[in-house]
């Protein structure tokens, strides 16, 4: 199970995170939805510590971080049982797409090059990329570079899977292959908390969805409930803002 307890986070006198508690229990797929600045991107970077919470606990399994006693062996081995995939891709630019998900393999597993690089190439084949395991990232679309980024994060077999919009730096032709690739793997049991504006793509893929506004949750359900007529205010509001009622998505899944 991965765990959020009364984590709070601010930037100066601007309260990002307020208090939140929360639970993810294993093999689920949650999306975290809300305006802009509402703290969404912040809560994944909590949960592994790339920002480091003011107050609050962390838990992944059986492993427990407090922020204000957390010791950087508890964060790293924190951060060994999470994996990110960013907006930007953050891949090597002189490295292949097989050195790119071998390089962890290396360095943080502790893995020799040949079995590292077969376990990137297995990961790659997962995403649909094992025949681009030899090309650079200036040599991959978007999407097949995002795809790459998803095959990095997968190989260090993470507890949970965080995705900070992983579509956003795409162009709306390419992100349907990358929605396709997170779905298949959401199928495969992998553990996922999505933060996200595909509200079509959300409402698909995601067991549970959590509308963030003013550094709280302030809905908590599972989809046929978030998109339908019984939630609050506040969160009609900011689906109208979607037009999900008429709008369709411009990818395929």
């Amino acid at each position: 199970m991965i765990a959020l307890d009364d984590v709070r986070k601010s930037f100066g006198d601007r309260t990002i995170l307020d208090g939140v508690t929360l639970r993810f229990e294993p093999g689920t797929v949650t999306a975290v939805v809300g305006p802009s600045g509402a703290g969404k991107s912040t809560l994944l970077r909590c949960i592994d510590f790339l920002e480091h919470p003011d107050s609050g606990r962390i838990t992944v399994g059986d492993l427990t971080v407090d922020a204000a006693t957390a010791k950087r062996s508890e964060i790293l081995e924190l951060r060994r049982r999470t994996a990110m995939v960013f907006q930007q891709f953050q891949l090597f630019s002189r490295k292949t797409a097989l050195e790119n998900v071998a390089e962890g393999l290396r360095v943080i597993r502790g893995l020799d090059r040949r079995t590292a690089e077969q376990q990137a190439l297995d990961h790659l084949d997962r995403v649909g990329l094992a025949s681009h395991a030899a090309h650079y990232p200036a040599q991959l679309s978007g999407g097949q570079q995002q795809r790459v980024g998803i095959a990095r994060a997968l190989a260090m077999e993470p507890s949970v899977l965080l995705l900070d919009e992983p579509t956003s730096a795409l162009d709306p032709e390419l992100v349907g292959e990358v929605l396709a690739t997170i779905r298949g793997i959401a199928a495969d049991g992998q553990t996922m908390v999505i933060v996200s504006h595909e509200m079509h793509f959300v409402r698909q893929v995601a067991q549970r969805v959590l509308f963030f506004d003013g550094g709280d949750v302030i809905e908590d359900a599972p989809p046929e409930t978030f998109f339908g007529p019984a939630v609050g205010t506040r969160t009609r509001a900011f689906l109208r803002e979607y037009h999900l009622a008429l709008g369709t998505p411009d990818y395929q899944i």
